[in-house]
């Protein structure tokens, strides 16, 4: 048969008919979900129907059907989902006829640039393939008579499902580690900012995982709400394959906002939160199911056993599991959590946390069946809570991480919201801060866990946990999510149960419990108004001792990029200052300190030379907060006559040699030259860290520090072609930078404080600003979070006083203006 003959049928089924009938099915906008996927695949097998019907016709071929598998199988085509089809037949037809066969049918869908995935089979090579491809297998599963023999289908239909369940005890653990294996390759689908909707984990691969669980007749999946939450992410797969017109499953950045348009959604984020949603359905269902499907296949390889060990007539009976007391009214029965037998729920409205709390400390799972008793029979708690549920919520944020799984299975039957109402407003929801490993729930409960590693090192551990559940609630609210989260906090620490003084310790922790790390990265701590203004934040020493505790805690919850052992000691270098001041002992406005011996060393050469000096140090490496060893970085200490420029003269050298700063400080200085007169000398202390590779030399960097500041080096031109091949995420555009003035940041200076998105030479340009705004940097404080730049830079006038208002909001708007 020539190509011509293959392609060429009447103009209802052939390929001119059906993409035509396809686009308009398409382009209906009153027909999306489940009934435009219901009728794209009945669309389609119609016209596959008479492309096989009238090329078996013409080839002599009998007993053949064409098969619909996978996703095509189940009647879910996507707009772009590849065709899944396998040619079945008994093997009495030449193999020339079936070549034909197949190639009237393989060649129209490829010529309308449609992806096919196909195979041509026998039953018997079709079950051998099977049995030896764990894919096809699942594919099989879902087999689906589109046309030709129907009990040929039916036949295969039936032994692959018998061979299914014969082999379960195999092929269950193989899929299962198939389905966690990728998980760890493409991530949680609840979690990520770009999720890949049907590979990664909660995705649509677990979902058929599901299925073919469900088929094994092992364990059964928990069905409530499963069927809606496939629904969304398929939904959510056709409106992308829709607005890109490509058949992917990543939800990337860039369309999003038109995915949410296409599905009726607010925004963005409306559709990631429901993405989300779905998704942790789908993981529950699969952590519950696969669960099951151990336990089982655990019982039955006891089971024999079992059996020989009991022969001879005794003890026949099913034993039932052993059943171990964890607290009143629960228990533990083959591994999980559930109620006692005497268990009253609606008799006694604790007992929901209080099994919570068993399960967490045990390292148990609770019962999804316990978890859906509760939901539906547990008295709800009196407001305020009684003192037993109070310790029962403490007992399970403070088990660490066990205490994720069970806050999981409560918030999937929406336990927790009936506890805590506000919860529902960060429910699923995103954070678009790329620093975020989590969505904001699951980052206050990770940040219990992590705070329940620090409670011996606080007074009142319940504090410090209840604080870090709450520490982000505000993100659910307009405006500072800290000044919300304070007002939400006061109420719900109520409703728990605490006292009036504990309450507003917990708020005052939620309302500064950024304050810390803000404060240490951001301000000069040799300042006492910096000190001074944290102390009175606080306001006790016990808060100052929870407050930082909730600050570690907080950034080891947020991702790696948010904590390392230098924040740390900035922060502990902060606490101990403000302690001090709690305690009474309020510093004097100190006098300039003295320079370092090494500094003043250097600045002994650079007057004598006129030039600039420079010495490298490598800090010694220190451990981080999780035990690991994390380098510290380098110190750069640079001397030189002072003059204008030296800031962004120094700034763009280390951006062209690759250097991160971490830390910047500037200040000047006045020595007797030979002559006995006094003498301007700059001093700089860089901490800096290579982006990759070594170290530059010192050398290296003195001669292109001299060419920066004689002008021969080219700093801006070279630091814009760097920028212009800077890596960016595509589509993704960063927000504008953002200049202000701190309010009452300093007694001695202005603070200009500055974000932006981060990029070589940023700290270059923000120097070279403030130069010509004419302002003198006393000291720079340099902090990267993510693709963030948060910089903090004390400036006074040419006459070494503090800014006015006016010129401070002035010299703001000159540097805002330059950085856009």
């Amino acid at each position: 048969m020539t190509r011509t003959e293959v392609t060429t049928e009447t103009e209802g089924s052939g390929p001119s008919g059906y993409a035509a009938a396809r686009l308009r099915l398409l382009q209906q906008e009153a027909r999306s979900g489940p009934p435009r996927r219901a009728a794209l695949a009945r669309l389609t097998d119609d016209w596959l129907t008479g492309l096989f019907t009238a090329a078996a016709t013409r080839a002599g071929v009998r007993g053949a059907a064409l098969v619909a598998v996978g996703g095509y199988g189940r009647g879910e085509l996507s707009p772009r989902s590849d065709l899944d089809l396998l040619l079945l037949h008994d093997g009495s037809a030449a193999a020339a006829a079936l070549a034909a066969l197949a190639d009237a049918v393989w060649y129209p869908v490829w010529d309308l640039g449609l992806a096919l995935d196909h195979s041509v089979r026998t039953p018997g090579e079709a079950r051998k393939t099977a049995g030896e491809d764990l894919k096809v297998q699942l594919g099989l599963l879902d087999a689906r008579p589109v046309a030709g023999d129907l009990g040929l289908v039916a036949s295969l239909r039936t032994a692959i499902l018998a061979d299914w369940r014969n082999q379960a005890p195999k092929h269950l653990p193989a899929l299962h580690e198939l389905c966690q294996e990728r998980a760890e390759r493409m991530g949680e689908l609840q979690f990520l900012l770009e999720p890949d909707l049907k590979e990664a984990r909660g995705g649509l691969r677990d979902a058929t995982a599901l299925r073919a669980v469900a088929a094994s007749w092992v364990a059964d999946a928990p069905r409530e709400g499963l069927a809606e939450a496939r629904g969304v992410l398929l939904d959510a797969r056709d409106a992308l394959h829709l607005t890109t017109g490509r058949a992917t499953d990543r939800l990337a950045l860039q369309e999003q906002d038109q995915v949410a348009q296409a599905l009726g959604l607010l925004d963005a984020d409306a559709l990631l939160r429901k993405v989300y949603e779905a998704a942790r359905t789908v993981s529950y269902a699969t952590d519950v199911t696969w669960r099951e499907v151990n336990r089982v296949l655990r019982a039955r390889s006891v089971r024999p056993r079992l059996r020989a060990m009991l022969s001879g007539g005794r003890a026949s009976a099913r034993s039932a599991p052993e059943r171990t007391p964890l607290a009143d009214g629960v228990v533990d029965a083959d591994g999980e959590v559930v109620l006692a037998r005497a268990a009253r729920p609606e008799r006694d409205p604790v007992l929901t946390l209080r099994a919570a709390a068993a399960a967490a400390e045990a390292g148990l799972p609770l019962s999804r069946h316990l978890v859906r008793h509760l939901a539906t029979t547990a008295q709800p708690l009196p407001v305020p809570w009684p003192p037993e549920a109070r310790e029962e919520l403490v007992t399970l944020l403070g088990a660490g991480e066990a205490t994720v799984g069970v806050w999981e299975a409560l918030e999937a039957e929406g336990i927790i919201t009936r506890l805590l109402p506000d919860w529902e407003r960060v429910h699923c929801r995103p954070q678009r801060n790329a620093v975020h490993t989590w969505t904001v729930d699951r980052h206050l409960v990770e940040t219990a866990v992590r705070a329940a590693s620090l409670t011996r090192r606080v007074h009142r551990p319940d504090l410090l946990l209840v604080a870090a559940l709450l520490h982000d609630i505000g993100k659910g609210w307009p405006g500072d999510h800290s000044v919300a989260g304070e007002v939400i906090a006061r109420d719900m620490a109520t409703r728990i149960g605490f006292d009036q003084y504990d309450v507003g310790v917990i708020a005052t922790l939620v309302r500064h419990h950024l304050l810390l790390v803000e404060t240490a990265t951001r301000r000069d701590l040799d300042d006492p108004a910096t000190v001074r203004s944290v102390a009175a934040a606080v306001s006790s020493t016990s808060t100052l001792e929870l407050l930082h505790a909730l600050t570690e805690a907080d950034a080891l919850a947020t991702g790696p990029a948010a904590w390392s052992s230098w924040r740390a000691s900035l922060v502990t270098d902060l606490v101990k200052r403000v302690a001090a001041v709690l305690a009474g002992e309020l510093p004097e406005e100190p006098e300039e300190t003295a320079p370092s011996a090494e500094h003043e060393r250097l600045a002994v050469e650079a007057l004598r030379t006129g030039e600039p000096v420079l010495a490298l140090h490598t800090r010694p490496e220190e451990p981080a907060g999780d035990g690991e060893v994390e380098p510290v970085g380098v110190e750069l200490l640079i001397a030189l006559p002072d003059r204008p420029g030296v800031l962004p003269a120094a700034a763009g050298v280390l951006a062209l040699h690759r250097l991160t700063v971490r830390a910047a400080d500037l200040r000047a200085v006045e020595l007797p030259n030979e002559l006995g007169e006094r003498a301007d000398l700059l001093l700089l202390s860089w901490r800096v860290a290579a982006e990759y590779g070594s170290l530059p030399q010192a050398a290296r960097l003195r001669a292109d520090l001299v060419r920066a500041l004689d002008g021969s080096l080219g700093i801006r031109a070279r630091l814009a072609e760097r920028e212009a091949a800077y890596p960016r995420r595509r589509g993704v555009k960063a927000p504008p930078p953002r200049v202000t003035v701190a309010a009452a940041g300093s007694r001695r200076a202005t603070v200009i404080e500055v974000r932006a998105q981060d990029a070589p030479g940023l700290l270059h340009r923000i120097g070279r600003a403030l130069e010509q705004s004419a302002v003198r940097v006393r000291s720079a404080h340099v902090s990267t979070l993510g693709a963030n730049a948060v910089d903090a830079f004390y400036v006074t006038g040419t006459d070494g006083e503090p800014l006015s208002p006016a010129r401070a909001a002035e010299v703001a708007r000159e540097v805002e203006k330059t950085l856009g």
